[in-house]
């Protein structure tokens, strides 16, 4: 060891080393969208890269890139805004997106108001 600094390990290495440990990785394909959704939000991850770690039993998912937020449309909001605006629910569920979840912007919106 010149420099005091030791060389990476290796991923095949790396491979060897966590197969030994019990730990088993594998890459999940062909992931087209993750949704994670909270209280208000829904956190959109588009094209990610979904990694399953498996350890003793327990499965880990990683996910990588980069979210959008956006607010989480209840199905009585776009209910509501279809009675009091008179669309579609088509049209109720993009205004709300547009609106970010507003109900009296995405009413008005639609009304032309």
């Amino acid at each position: 060891m010149r420099g005091g600094f030791r060389k990476g390990v290796s991923p095949r290495r790396l491979n060897q080393m966590m197969k030994q440990a019990g730990i088993s990785v594998e890459e999940l394909g062909d992931v087209e969208e993750v949704v994670i959704r909270r209280a208000n939000t829904e956190l959109v991850f588009s094209q990610p890269e979904v990694t399953i770690m498996e350890a003793q039993g327990m499965k880990i998912y990683q996910i990588v890139g980069t979210p959008e937020e956006r607010a989480r449309i209840s199905d009585a909001d776009v209910k509501l805004v279809m009675e009091r605006a008179g669309c579609s629910e088509e049209e109720a569920k993009k205004a709300l997106m547009e609106s970010n979840g507003d109900l009296a912007d995405a009413i008005t919106k639609l009304c032309g108001e």
